[in-house]
């Protein structure tokens, strides 16, 4: 099939027949950056910018490695290092940007919806990279894809979300992502850290990691976000730890081919000890691995329009 779609917003609104199409070129592409020389000429001559105004690592860098591996050029505009800081809006810095002819802008944004409202004024692709705690659709197709890799199917699969759900834009891509492919989510985490009604998504909701454990095929822990310490929503990161935390003892109740995933970044010791992030069943490093993949996928896929 043909990819028809002029931007990669979120999840939410793709079609089963589509995330199988992305994950296939995925896999077909992937196998570049096992060569010597990690580079196709599939997207010369196009342009991609990359609009970063949040933090990234992992997310910022793997869509730079994706668009050079596929001959593409690329430039990176940080918040700190563009015109915002003299005052321009960010439509402004997008329509002059626009007008040196890119071919995609890869934006990630604070505030949910900002890739969206950009793809309405602009011709060029967008793809959303994480916009606020709305959506990161590229993360759910990696996470996908690395399941897939390991499990060999999606559908029937018992995904545990362990963590702040409210605030994860990760937790939301992926319940849209897995539910449309067949498996099934349970979340897991404090009251406090889990949106009311969500199980109106077809999500079962567990406040017992003990108890969620058990059935899990997967088992996905988010980063608590420090930063809600702030708004008094846990009563310390110790006791979140103590009752939440994926950890050895905790992980003996589980299924022995049960794989462990995080999209990083990590902090040890709080939602993830290092013995399981390290251990055999972790598959955190081929999550970054994939990343690559599906974002090599993605810029091949709009690249072609």
């Amino acid at each position: 099939m043909s990819f028809k779609r002029k931007d990669l917003l979120g999840i939410r609104d793709l079609e089963v027949d589509e995330i199988e199409h992305i994950l296939e070129m995925a896999a077909s592409l992937k196998e570049i950056n096992t060569r010597t020389i990690k580079k196709v000429p599939t997207l010369r001559g196009k342009t991609v910018i990359h609009l970063f105004y949040e933090p990234s690592t992992r997310t910022r860098t793997s869509f730079d490695i994706a668009a050079k591996r596929l001959s593409a050029d690329t430039y990176s505009i940080t918040a700190s290092a563009s015109s915002l800081v003299k005052g321009e809006t960010l439509l402004d810095t997008l329509k002059n940007l626009e007008a040196m002819k890119p071919d995609i802008f890869v934006i990630r944004h604070t505030a949910s919806g900002t890739p969206h409202r950009m793809a309405r004024h602009t011709s060029a692709s967008v793809i959303n990279a994480g916009d606020g705690m709305h959506e990161h659709p590229s993360q759910a197709l990696l996470d996908m894809m690395t399941i897939l890799e390991h499990k060999k199917r999606l559908e029937g699969l018992n995904v545990l979300i362990v963590g702040d759900i409210t605030h994860s834009r990760v937790a939301r891509s992926n319940i849209w992502g897995l539910g449309k492919m067949g498996a099934k989510v349970i979340l897991c985490g404090p009251k406090t850290l889990i949106p009311p009604e969500i199980e109106s998504l077809g999500v079962q909701v567990c406040y017992r990691v003990e108890e969620a454990i058990a059935d899990a095929d997967v088992i996905m822990v988010l980063r608590l976000q420090k930063e809600r310490q702030q708004q008094m929503l846990l009563p310390s990161l110790r006791e979140y730890s103590i009752y939440y935390g994926i950890n050895r003892e905790r992980l003996g109740k589980a299924k022995q081919d049960v794989l462990i995933m995080h999209p990083g970044p990590m902090n040890r010791g709080v939602e993830i000890s290092p013995d399981v992030a390290d251990g055999p069943h972790s598959v955190i490093l081929d999550q970054v691995t994939n990343g690559v993949a599906v974002r090599m996928a993605l810029l091949y896929l709009l690249g072609q329009k």
